[in-house]
């Protein structure tokens, strides 16, 4: 198993934790950036690379509103650079780690996700046996993973508090690490290819109710021993997430916890057109420019914070300067 990534410590420590666990799986660290697509290349064909499960996103999802640019080249570009090295070396499999985010988003991140998905759903689907077979499967939070709230919420309990949550409404799905594997390795296996699988996750937990919880399995009491406190919701932060919506069509695979996404695509060849024209304003470096250019394939983007009085002082501008 070949674990690629591009921050050095944080592969080091996983070599050590699978390297302990894999008994005769043998564990190759290498060291890449999805943004090098020669880098890419090169590594699909050193270790014949046959599946390849890309999960390298920027995922913060404050952070990625005042990061735009470095989002889109991270989440998008990175992206589009594996599905076109994964395709011109005949790996087998290639699945996109998606998220719940890309449903009807509110930030920056999830519209980089949303843009992935379509990246992914727009290769052809391809009859013979060299042909790669491209997946997306979309799910919510997974508890414990890096960035996850319950680490956060276990950090702060154990300083002895305050434990910070953005609203009192905040929900959130959730699944556990190996459920959220077993069912990405499922779908990973079915589907012609150019699928979007979303995962069945449950009831939406509320955010509030989690961390009473965890401060009482710690031995004390919320709001006594440990205070909660509501610090407002972050830029680009929606009260709900969704992991489809109602003019959504999603059909039922032969896994009940595991459906097929029905929603639109783009043809390859306009998907490529895009991705040059995105590209050329990436080196330019104008955020407002990028911005609209994702919006023109994902209209239901709905900006929030800086974004939208950016996009409304555009859309000013460009009305004045019609009537002029």
């Amino acid at each position: 198993m070949v674990a690629l990534d591009q921050a050095e410590s944080e592969l080091f420590k996983l070599e050590m934790e699978l390297t302990e666990r894999s008994g005769s799986v043998e564990i190759c660290p290498v060291i890449g950036d999805v943004r090098n697509c020669e880098r890419m290349e090169e590594v699909i064909r050193q270790y014949g690379i046959t599946s390849i499960f890309h999960a390298a996103a920027y995922k913060h999802v404050p952070m990625m509103e005042n990061n735009l640019i470095e989002a889109v080249t991270n989440n998008v570009i990175g992206l589009y650079n594996v599905v076109q090295a994964a395709s011109r070396n005949g790996v087998d499999s290639f699945v996109l780690i998606s998220s719940d985010k890309a449903v009807n988003p509110t930030n920056v991140m999830g519209l980089t996700k949303r843009v992935a998905e379509l990246v992914v759903s727009s290769r052809p689907i391809l009859h013979h046996a060299s042909a790669t077979r491209f997946v997306s499967v979309r799910f919510g939070n997974v508890l414990g993973s890096n960035g996850s709230v319950v680490p956060i919420f276990r950090a702060q309990i154990a300083s002895g508090g305050p434990v910070t949550i953005t609203h009192p409404d905040m929900q959130r799905y959730f699944m556990t690490i190996p459920e959220a594997v077993q069912l990405v390795l499922q779908a990973s296996t079915m589907g012609k290819g150019s699928d979007v699988f979303v995962l069945d996750m449950g009831e939406p937990v509320h955010i509030l109710d989690l961390a009473r919880n965890m401060i009482r399995l710690s031995g004390h009491e919320p709001d006594v021993d440990i205070p909660i406190r509501f610090v407002g919701l972050r830029p680009g932060e929606k009260l709900f997430e969704e992991l489809s919506t109602a003019s959504d069509q999603v059909r039922p695979t032969c896994h009940e916890k595991i459906m097929i996404f029905c929603g639109p695509h783009l043809e390859y060849a306009a998907m490529q057109r895009w991705i040059a024209d995105l590209q050329e304003l990436l080196v330019q470096r104008n955020d407002l420019a990028v911005l609209m250019h994702m919006m023109r394939i994902v209209p239901e983007y709905q900006a929030s914070g800086k974004w939208s009085t950016l996009l409304g002082e555009s859309r000013m501008k460009a009305r004045a300067a019609i009537s002029a």
